[in-house]
C-alpha cells in the first residue's frame, strides 16, 4: 500500500516510516512532485490538518494523511497550542520557540503541558464494482502525551520543543530520549498506531 503524507519535513517522515514500518509505503510531498507551501490556516489542530490533506487530495487524487501537532501548556491556557511552530515568528525556529516559551512561564510552578496530534486521513472509496464513481472518506486520529516543561533544554535528539518536554513516568526530555523510546509513546507514535491500525485492518 502506498500513501502520501503531506510534508516534507524528514524529522516527522522519518518517525512516520519507522512507526508504520515496510507494510505501507509513505511517500512524501516531494516524492509527488509537490513543491507548494500549502496553507495553514486554520484555527484548531484538525483544520489545519485537514486542510493539508485536502489540498493533496484534490490536487493530485492521491490517499493521503496529514498531522498538525500542538504543544498546549496549561499555565498559558493551551498556548502556543495550533500556533506551535510559528509561536516565535513565521520563521519556524525551534530556539526562538523554545526561548519565548520559558520566558512566557518565567518561575511559574505549574508546568503541566502536553503535546497533541491529530493525524487526519483521506482515502478514495469506489462505490460501484466498475469504478464509474467514487467518494471519498476522512477519518481523524488523536495523540496525546502528557508531561511537563522543564526550565532549561536538555538533550540534542528530537525536534521543535523536544528539549524542554519532559514526558510523565521519564525523567529524561524527549530530546534525551532518543528517537526509538519517542517512537513508541510519543503523541505521534500513538495517533499514528492509531492511523496504521486503521489501515492494515482495511489492507487485509
Amino acid at each position: 500500500m502506498k500513501i502520501v503524507f503531506a510534508t516534507n519535513n524528514q524529522h516527522k517522515l522519518s518517525e512516520i516510516r519507522s512507526i508504520l514500518g515496510e507494510t505501507i509505503e509513505v511517500l512524501s510531498l516531494k516524492d509527488i512532485g509537490c513543491e507548494v507551501d500549502i496553507p495553514e490556516t486554520g484555527k484548531t489542530l484538525e483544520e489545519n490538518a485537514l486542510q493539508k490533506a485536502q489540498y493533496v487530495y484534490d490536487h493530485y487524487h492521491l490517499d493521503c494523511f496529514a498531522d498538525d501537532t500542538g504543544l498546549e501548556v496549561k499555565a498559558l491556557d493551551g498556548a502556543p497550542g495550533v500556533y506551535s511552530a510559528r509561536y516565535a515568528g513565521e520563521g519556524h525556529d525551534s530556539e526562538a520557540n523554545m526561548t519565548k516559551l520559558l520566558k512566557e512561564l518565567g518561575n511559574n510552578n505549574n508546568r503541566k503541558a502536553r503535546f497533541r496530534t491529530v493525524i487526519t486521513l483521506i482515502q478514495k472509496k469506489n462505490i460501484c464494482p466498475c469504478g464509474c464513481n467514487s467518494i471519498k472518506e476522512i477519518h481523524q486520529f488523536e495523540g496525546i502525551v502528557d508531561g511537563e516543561i522543564i526550565r532549561e533544554r536538555r538533550g540534542g535528539e528530537g525536534f521543535g520543543y523536544d528539549p524542554i518536554f519532559q514526558p510523565d513516568g521519564y525523567d529524561q526530555t524527549f530530546a534525551e530520549l532518543g528517537m526509538d523510546i519517542k517512537n513508541h509513546i510519543s503523541h505521534r507514535a500513538r495517533a499514528t498506531q492509531k492511523l496504521a491500525d486503521y489501515l492494515l485492518k482495511i489492507k487485509t
